[in-house]
């Protein structure tokens, strides 16, 4: 069938710009900048769409490292996707085939996993081709494009959700790097992923000298007698209590997990001092708000009584809540065509030679194919469900979590997956994590992902725009959906009011500047 003018614009801008988009997925990958303080990704994003033509907003929605940029071509539909650039702390590697820390850099730094320096540049890369293809067609309509900072803690989306940053767009493509063998190169069907919501606990003893301490009668000091708990012990037992009572938090069906992380207090002080302050953050995921809710009933029962024991008291701030995703079988289908248009990711000779090497370099045979094929063939979206499904109890509707679920909520929104480089494991052989995150930055071998994804993500813009039966099939499940569209009968608000202040002031991994120069928040040499 022949391809519309209209859409082989769009693809041949992506085939045009291969190697500039190389560059540009180097560069952010190069950054590596972890959540809340992607400073320079976000920047370069900014400025590069103000260059292209777009008007951007800086720090949408109180974020310092979020945008928002349009672009309009006169009257039309309202397109949207955007760009994630979060680094994970602790992943430090180079982009060779064995274990190398970047030079310089400490060994805790973070470093692309997903890699969303991918994710972005795909998006990005897409609503350029769309917007070079409604200029010089004469394709009316407006491009949106977001910068979501913080989606390893789901952080961004739901602010922008709850500041009606999406209520506008009429649909939206959410791009995602394959993440396992399941459901590559393919749209999302039924199962989306889940909720995530994120709080952290402050515990602060304000007042240690009200603690009585009795002991022999004659002078004391405060080296002989009791101090207060404080923050200390209550941070411990706030760990070790929600840990007994995790077991009994939800039953033992389906999928859900609650982690904790300790956030630096700065609170090294004389040690016969209670200690005032300390700080954990909690994080769980599970298919269901229902179950989030109990989640956090448990955790805030358990603060309150750990705060009392210690001579604390507790303040709690949340993070992130977000919802759960909501399907549109119309925009996965028109997504997946398009997919089959363009053709799973192809990698070639050095991509090929890089992955053996790293299997050498592993101590394994190198395979004459030594990556998956799961990563380069086609899955229609009902046999990708099928696949999911067949892991799952039959109650469970949701699946994992990612912050692109807020989009769902306010626009037709497909969740496209694209294969990305895996390799091919012997039996009984798991690969080391530094091997993947070397994957994700070396050229020959993250490129096919963004190429791909980004020739799909414009094809089906330009359907969008093009093709009114084609977004009205996806209005009307969404309304359907819904209850009505936005404030439908069954439609979920956003859970984060309009009023929330972004978490961004928190003590987040970053680097930092000091007299010593530039360094990891942690100073201390590998």
């Amino acid at each position: 069938m022949a391809i519309a003018p209209e859409k082989q614009t769009a693809l041949d801008w992506v085939d045009n710009n291969r190697q500039t988009l190389s560059d540009w997925h180097n560069t952010i990958w190069d950054f590596h900048e972890p959540a809340w303080r992607e400073y320079k990704s976000a920047a370069w994003y900014v400025n590069h769409l103000r260059q292209e033509g777009f008007e951007v907003e800086e720090a949408s929605g109180g974020m310092p490292t979020a945008f928002c940029a349009t672009w309009s071509n006169g009257d039309g539909p309202t397109i949207g996707s955007y760009a994630e650039y979060d680094a994970v702390p602790g992943n430090n590697q180079d982009r060779v085939p064995y274990r190398k820390l970047r030079d310089g850099i400490h060994h805790a730094a973070a470093g692309h996993t997903d890699p969303h320096s991918a994710l972005g540049m795909s998006g990005l890369g897409g609503i350029l081709a769309a917007k070079a293809a409604m200029e010089q067609h004469g394709i009316g309509g407006r491009l949106k494009f977001l910068g979501e900072p913080a989606e390893k803690v789901c952080g961004s989306k739901p602010v922008h959700a709850a500041k009606g940053y999406y209520d506008d767009m009429d649909a939206a493509i959410s791009f995602h790097p394959s993440f396992g063998g399941l459901r590559t190169n393919t749209a999302i069907w039924d199962t989306h992923c889940g909720s995530y919501w994120s709080c952290i606990y402050n515990f602060i003893c304000e007042e240690p000298e009200t603690w009585k301490s009795v002991g022999a009668p004659g002078p004391g000091s405060a080296h002989t007698m009791a101090r207060a708990p404080g923050a200390n012990d209550a941070l411990c037992l706030m760990y070790t209590t929600t840990k007994y009572t995790k077991e009994s938090m939800l039953p033992h069906t389906g999928t859900w997990t609650l982690n904790e992380a300790l956030l630096a207090t700065g609170d090294a002080t004389s040690d016969n001092l209670a200690p005032r302050f300390s700080q954990i953050q909690y994080s769980w995921r599970s298919p269901l708000l229902e179950m989030q809710q109990r989640i956090a009933e448990v955790l805030d029962n358990n603060a309150e009584h750990v705060a009392k024991i210690s001579h604390c008291r507790v303040e709690k701030r949340w993070v992130t809540k977000t919802r759960v995703g909501l399907p549109n079988h119309a925009m996965a289908q028109l997504a997946y065509d398009n997919l089959e248009l363009v053709g799973g990711p192809q990698w070639g000779d050095d991509a090929i030679a890089f992955c053996r090497e790293m299997q050498e370099n592993l101590g394994l045979e190198p395979m004459d194919q030594p990556i998956l094929q799961e990563m380069i063939d086609l899955c229609p979206p009902e046999k990708g469900e099928a696949q999911l499904r067949a892991m799952l109890p039959p109650w469970q509707i949701n699946y994992t979590s990612d912050d692109y679920v807020d989009w769902t909520w306010h626009t037709p929104t497909v969740r496209l997956i694209v294969g990305r480089c895996t390799l091919k494991a012997p039996d009984n052989y798991t690969y080391p994590g530094w091997s993947w995150n070397a994957l994700g930055g070396n050229s020959s071998t993250i490129d096919p992902t963004i190429f791909c994804a980004a020739s799909t993500i414009g094809a089906t813009a330009i359907d969008l725009l093009t093709r009114p039966e084609s977004l009205q099939a996806a209005r009307d499940e969404f309304n359907e959906r819904t209850g009505g569209g936005i404030g439908g009968s069954k439609w979920v608000p956003p859970l984060l009011p309009v009023d929330f202040e972004p978490p961004v002031g928190f003590h987040w991994p970053e680097y930092v500047s000091t007299t010593r120069g530039e360094e990891w928040y942690v100073p201390e040499t590998a």
